[in-house]
């Protein structure tokens, strides 16, 4: 029978080692560690992810249990004492630069997106994480409540995190939305909470496609109308200019007004873009799909630990979140490689009762039988 390592060994030998060991050495502060190590911290809070650990105390005694197998990890078991600390002290930029190595690995083996256009296809949005006041004073947000933002621009090729900025509550979506950098081609979607006409401006003359929805303030005059297939659900396919003040003055081009009417709640869309190749009603299929990244937060927030924190810093809660993010990455490549079809819920459910058993990691996913020690040795048979 051969032998195989934990499977949470073979998962983590995803993580690019050397490069992790490279970002530990550069996100460092104070003295050098002595008793444990960030990889060993890494270990620790990735245990907890997936095994829904809930405190500092659990993740400890779970990794006690499982002492034999650190080996192979590479780490030591680490008391809660020490892990908090690392936590607290130590620059949660390690893993936020972990979480850009691992993107780079993931997107080589992305699927792509489910339109025929070959454009890289994103979507912009963010989502509140609720925090207590009491505990988390340093995160207060409005009447009361304390609150982090987590924004994710979700690469539709694959329905990966791609950029991700976690920021206090207050700060506007579009504020960061500013920051984000894609390819020349690329077609990125997000709702109205990103309207800003400088940076429509700014985006169109980088060669970048958006496609938004109008504003109900907004003013235009209609320059030319195009034919639509009202049995579809279009019924206004129109090229415009913004005729209010700011527009006007930043000389904002011409841009397309398509309309929709949704067939099954009767609800009534009228989208904003600059791309006036693709079809109309691939302008609307491209809104819709921007639904995907509701569900990405809506994932995230079920099946990890983001909710519920080990430590009452800002560090900690930061460390815990890009550890998280981490470990999504991690499934994705799995899944990817894997390339069963199986959803990450599916398989961090069958990962989470299964972490340090001794089977092929690729074997336990496709549902092979154990392997049978076929020795034929009757050393225990009485003749």
């Amino acid at each position: 029978m051969a032998h195989h390592n934990t499977v949470f060994a073979q998962l983590l030998r995803f993580v690019p080692r050397h490069d992790f060991e490279s970002l530990a050495q550069s996100h460092h502060v104070g003295q050098k560690l002595r008793k444990t190590s960030r990889w060993s911290q890494f270990v620790a809070l990735a245990l907890g992810q997936l095994a829904s650990r809930c405190s500092l105390r659990d993740i400890e005694s779970n990794m006690k249990a499982q002492g034999q197998r650190l080996y192979h990890l590479g780490a030591d078991a680490i008391a809660r004492s020490s892990l908090g600390r690392l936590n607290e002290k130590q620059p949660y930029t390690l893993y936020e630069g972990l979480f850009s190595k691992l993107y780079a690995r993931c997107r080589g083996l992305t699927p792509g997106h489910r339109f025929r256009f070959k454009n890289r296809l994103y979507s912009l949005d963010s989502s509140l994480i609720d925090l207590s006041l009491k505990i988390f004073p340093w995160a207060h947000y409005a009447l009361g409540k304390a609150a982090m933002k987590l924004h994710v621009g979700l690469d539709h090729a694959g329905h990966l995190p791609a950029f991700v900025t976690v920021t206090d509550g207050k700060t506007s979506d579009i504020e960061v939305g500013r920051k984000v950098n894609v390819a020349k081609g690329s077609i990125v979607v997000f709702d109205k909470g990103y309207t800003d006409y400088k940076w429509f401006k700014h985006l169109n003359n980088k060669g970048i496609f958006f496609v938004t929805r109008i504003r109900k303030n907004a003013i235009w005059r209609v320059k030319a109308r195009r034919p639509v297939d009202r049995s579809t659900g279009l019924t206004r396919d129109q090229t415009i200019t913004l005729t209010g003040v700011k527009p006007q003055k930043l000389g904002l081009p011409g841009l397309r007004r398509v309309a929709y009417r949704d067939p099954e709640t009767g609800h009534h869309y009228e989208f904003l873009t600059n791309n006036f190749q693709l079809a109309a009603a691939t302008i609307a299929e491209i809104y819709k799909q921007r639904w995907q990244v509701e569900l990405f937060f809506k994932w995230i927030k079920q099946n990890l630990k983001i909710k519920a924190f080990l430590g009452n810093s800002k560090n900690a809660v930061m460390t815990q979140i890009w550890i998280a993010l981490c470990v999504c990455l991690l499934l994705a490549y799995l899944r990817f490689s894997a390339k069963l079809g199986w959803s990450l819920q599916k398989m961090l459910r069958l990962l989470q009762l299964n972490l340090f058993i001794r089977r092929d990691l690729m074997a336990l996913l496709r549902g092979d039988p154990p392997e049978q020690n076929k020795s034929n040795t009757r050393q225990l048979c009485l003749v």
